[in-house]
Order: structure tokens, then C-alpha cells, then sequence
């Protein structure tokens, strides 16, 4: 054979993929696993009906707005610094968005992502699918890391579902155009649309501290209603612990007490400090209660 022949190809071959490393296997997984999550989470009918009836109180709280000025009169107290903002809604639509957050974030908001999050655990157990979510590679640990994440995708998604609403009906009912802050200042509508965006972010992440509570309550039964019953029942009595006066001195360590901290982005300058206390009280309620998930989660025994 001479060389020439020996050099020529002997025929064509397709090239061959490369080979997967278990790493690449393992975040594909990952994914897969946070994918089929979320899509089970949100084709669930009751999931849907709490996101329509978050999206309706904008609705609501326009209309009756708008019902009540109708012959020309105040919405409400003036300054526009009050929790809810309604005094400045009949002056620009866009304080309908700072409204419906201010009237959802105490109690439809955590209510809605307590039962998200108190299902996660227990209501796979209860439905008997919990052992099968464990099969091989998906450990406890990685489960209850994408658990947690669908339950915080919700928590942004909720609060998105109420500030886009809130726009769509401030816009159809009442003008839009410059802000003026808190402050007194006046801000353009893009800058106001930017700080709206921004507010419903920080609203998302005050409910990190909830989510985690709920997670860990989903791991310490096996009943769904009852892990949803018990984390509605301690975001109520957290909330009425946080009215009474004679426990000043423990409020400011209750995860609901800087919720609405969020108005402080409506100031010009911003005030950060209750903004940067809020956040942080929710990491440290996350990283406790996720913590105290995790162990009990680990040593959970999974007959169902």
C-alpha cells in the first residue's frame, strides 16, 4: 500500500457528540427538575385562582376610586404619603400600582404564597408522589432547593400579576404622566415606571422570609390543608403581634415588620435604611427557616 493510499481517508464518519459529563448531566437535570416544578405548580387550578384573585383587587380598588370621585372629590387624606397612596390615584394612575401592592402585601400576598409553600412538601406526601421525587438522582437536598425556588418564582410572579393589573387599570381609568414623590419632587413617567418595577421586586423579596416558614412547615407533616391551615395561621398571628404596642421592643424582628418600607422608594432622595433592614430580616428568616427545612427534611422518614 503506498502512502498516499495510506494517508486517504478510508471514508467519510459523522462526527460523534461529545461526551456529557456528569456535571453537564447533573445541571441538565437540575433544570428539567425546575421546569416540570414550575409547570406543575402553575397548571394547578388553585394556583390560578389565587393569581385571579390577586389581579382582581387592583380591579376593585380602581373602580371604587373612581366611583368615589366621580363628582370631583378627594380620594382620600392629601399628602399622598399615606400606606396605600389612594390620595394620588385620581391624579395619575400610576400610584394605582403602589396602592394595590400596599393593600395586598399584608395579607393576600403572604396568604397566597403560605399555601404555596405549605403544599410543597405535604402535599406530595399526602398525594403519595413525595418517594417517587426521590428516586435517584434527586436528592433531598436538591428537592427541597428547587421546591423552594418554584415557591419564590410564584412570590415574583404573584407580585407582577398585581402591579401589571394595577397599571392596566390605572391607565384605563385615570391619566398618566409625571410623579411627584413623596417628597414633594416630581419625576418622570418613565422614571416612575422604573421605581414601580422596582418596588414590585423589593415586594417579591419580603415574601422570602414567609416562603421559607411555609417550606419548613410543608416538611414537619404529611397533610397539605394543615401545613397551608398552620402557615396562614402564624402570618395572621405574626400580623396581630406586630399591631400591639406592648411588644415594641420584639417587633422589629417579626418578618412583617418593614414590609411596607417599600413607600420609601418614593421619596427623593430614596430611604434606604427600613428598606435595608427589611431585606435583611428576610435572608435571615430564609436562612434560618431553610436551614431548619433542610434538617428536618433530611430526617424525615418517606413512607409516602
Amino acid at each position: 500500500m503506498s502512502q498516499a493510499e495510506e494517508i486517504a481517508p478510508q471514508g467519510r464518519r459523522e462526527p460523534r457528540d461529545p461526551p456529557r459529563t456528569a456535571r453537564g448531566r447533573r445541571t441538565t437535570f437540575r433544570a428539567t427538575l425546575f421546569r416540570n416544578e414550575l409547570h406543575t405548580t402553575f397548571r394547578r387550578w388553585r394556583t390560578l385562582a389565587l393569581l385571579c384573585v390577586l389581579a382582581a383587587v387592583p380591579v376593585l380598588v380602581g373602580i371604587a376610586v373612581k366611583i368615589e370621585t366621580s363628582d370631583g372629590s378627594s380620594s382620600g387624606p392629601g399628602g399622598g404619603g399615606g400606606p396605600a397612596f389612594i390620595s394620588q390615584i385620581t391624579n395619575n394612575g400610576l400610584f394605582l400600582v403602589f396602592t394595590a401592592l400596599a393593600a395586598t402585601l399584608p395579607f393576600f400576598l403572604p396568604m397566597s404564597i403560605g399555601v404555596i409553600a405549605g403544599d410543597a412538601i405535604a402535599g406530595e406526601a399526602d398525594a403519595g408522589t413525595l418517594r417517587y421525587l426521590l428516586v435517584a438522582p434527586a436528592g433531598r437536598t436538591r428537592l427541597l432547593l428547587t421546591k423552594y425556588a418554584t415557591v419564590m418564582a410564584f412570590c415574583l410572579v404573584a407580585t407582577l400579576v398585581v402591579a401589571l393589573s394595577a397599571l392596566t387599570v390605572g391607565a384605563v381609568l385615570f391619566p398618566l404622566g409625571d410623579l411627584t414623590t413623596i417628597s414633594g419632587t416630581q419625576i418622570t413617567f418613565a422614571e416612575g415606571l422604573g421605581r414601580a418595577l422596582l418596588i414590585a421586586l423589593v415586594v417579591a423579596a419580603s415574601l422570602t422570609g414567609v416562603a421559607a416558614l411555609g417550606l419548613f412547615v410543608s416538611t414537619l407533616t404529611n397533610s397539605g390543608i394543615a401545613a397551608m391551615a398552620t402557615t396562614v395561621g402564624l402570618l395572621i398571628t405574626v400580623q396581630i403581634l406586630d399591631q400591639i404596642p406592648q411588644l415594641h421592643a420584639l417587633q422589629p424582628y417579626f418578618f412583617s415588620h418593614y414590609w411596607l418600607s417599600f413607600a420609601d422608594l418614593m421619596r427623593d432622595p430614596v430611604y434606604w435604611d427600613d428598606l435595608v433592614k427589611n431585606l435583611g430580616l428576610q435572608a435571615l428568616y430564609a436562612a434560618v427557616f431553610g436551614s431548619a427545612a433542610w434538617a428536618r427534611f433530611m430526617a424525615k422518614d418517606i413512607t409516602a
